[in-house]
């Protein structure tokens, strides 16, 4: 009696512990509740790398503007303050006076002159803003791509990391629904050994498997708060506040299902798309090495206001404005070849390029089988292991009828108990191994949905 009375303190403690655990992260009505797609949305909105992603497409933006202001006018205001110690000494020749003598020297300008100035200046062309204007768009696609690749990542690891914390989840129910068995297995074999029906091997051998289960199911009640704490880090959940995660049974079973017959494109890769922009900037830029040569010219205009004096008392009270406007032109005529080398360089950037698509369409074509063939396996796996429970379910049923009639002996039952619930443990994780293997063939095929 005492055995039997301390084994059902066990089974209270441990039914208490995997209630408590599983219904911190399983509640399906309360409001806190959020499925899988709330998730993704919740992860898409404050997942720091997809809102640092978001920030790199407005610093793009700005960069643009920064480098294409050059084409609008460009004012400045400058001053030059000027008071002489000595004026400076013009020699003015004198036709009467002896032959070979330079002049007579005098003291010509203002002691103080003051000449604020207004200058204009617009660009008419310039090589180098013309390749900024080009590359501006492209920039912007560019960060948007960086920015979709993140999203992307962010809902393949949310998916994940979502199956990943069911998969437990289930598992845990699995096994406390074993350990609930097991625990009438014990209570009846110990009644049969109190009354002599069997010897006390067959009572071990039940607490024995009772014992195992327990252990197996502390192991998964574990892992329960790590794989929440993943799941929360793919969200950007703050990891002081909690929420429950709830499923739609029925829905994940539909959610298995993948057209294994669609053909597999490169340019919807993300990867794909980013080189395909990194080359069109890449020719951009051999364009601009190419047209260096060209001119720049501008336009000037400036206005001057300037003020003289022999005293500060009477220093701004005469004023001599005068205005200038023109055309700058600018030609690089020799650079020391750098021109050429640059052409070259880019040129050679473009073959960078040409062989990183040849590398990445061999990396995709890698992953697209290897993701196809994995979702293939794991979709078999999962329908073998779903026929396995069927009939494992059907021989503990029969080998427990056969045990209480005398007819086999209990290490038959155990048998029986261990083919149930290694087939149920094998049909869930196959099941959420299948619905991962859909998320990795889903990425390699560059369908994984996300808001744009």
């Amino acid at each position: 009696m005492i055995m039997n009375k301390s084994i059902k303190r066990v089974v209270f403690f441990l039914c208490f512990f995997a209630n408590a655990a599983t219904h911190a992260y399983s509640q399906t009505g309360s409001p806190q509740s959020m499925t899988l797609q709330q998730c993704i949305d919740y992860a898409l909105q404050y997942q720091p790398i997809v809102n640092q992603a978001q920030i790199s497409v407005s610093i793009a933006r700005t960069n643009n503007s920064i480098n294409l202001s050059g084409w609008l006018p460009q004012a400045s205001l400058n001053a030059n303050a000027i008071h002489y110690f000595q004026l400076p000494t013009t020699l003015v020749s004198d036709s009467t006076g002896p032959i070979g003598n330079p002049g007579t020297a005098v003291h010509t300008g203002i002691v103080n002159t003051f000449i604020p100035q207004l200058a204009v200046t617009q660009t008419i062309f310039n090589p180098q803003l013309l390749y900024a204007a080009k590359a501006a768009k492209l920039n912007v696609t560019a960060a948007e791509q960086i920015t979709d690749s993140a999203k992307i990542y962010t809902v393949s690891n949310v998916c994940k990391a979502f199956y990943s914390l069911l998969q437990t989840l289930q598992l845990v129910n699995v096994l406390k629904e074993d350990t609930s068995r097991l625990n009438r297995n014990v209570k009846d074999t110990y009644h049969q050994f109190v009354g002599g029906i069997v010897d006390e091997t067959d009572y071990d051998e039940a607490v024995i498997s009772l014992n195992n289960s327990y252990s197996q199911l502390l192991l998964q009640i574990d892992n329960i708060r790590p794989q929440y704490a993943v799941l929360k880090q793919a969200m950007g959940f703050p990891p002081e506040q909690d929420f429950n995660v709830s499923v739609d049974t029925a829905q994940l079973l539909q959610d298995v299902a993948f057209d294994t017959t669609q053909k597999m494109e490169y340019d919807k890769r993300i990867e794909y798309q980013q080189l395909v922009t990194a080359r069109e900037l890449q020719q951009r830029l051999t364009g601009y090495y190419r047209l260096a040569f060209l001119p720049t010219v501008s336009a000037f205009y400036n206005y001057f206001q300037e003020y003289e004096g022999d005293s500060y008392s009477n220093f701004f009270n005469h004023t001599y404005p005068y205005s200038d406007i023109g055309i700058t032109f600018s030609l690089p005529l020799f650079t020391g070849f750098s021109r050429l080398e640059s052409v070259h360089k880019a040129k050679l950037q473009e073959q960078l390029i040409d062989w990183s698509e040849v590398s990445l369409k061999s990396s995709i074509n890698t992953q697209y089988n290897t993701a196809l063939s994995n979702y293939k396996y794991n979709l078999a796996n999962w329908n073998l292991q779903k026929d396995n429970v069927v009939r494992a379910k059907n021989v503990y049923r029969i080998v427990t009828l056969q045990y209480k009639q005398g007819i086999v002996a209990y290490i038959n039952v155990i048998q029986g108990e261990s083919y149930l619930i290694t087939a149920e443990t094998s049909e869930v994780t196959a099941l959420f191994q299948l619905l991962q293997s859909k998320i990795d063939l889903e990425k390699a095929m560059g369908d994984i949905p996300y808001n744009r």
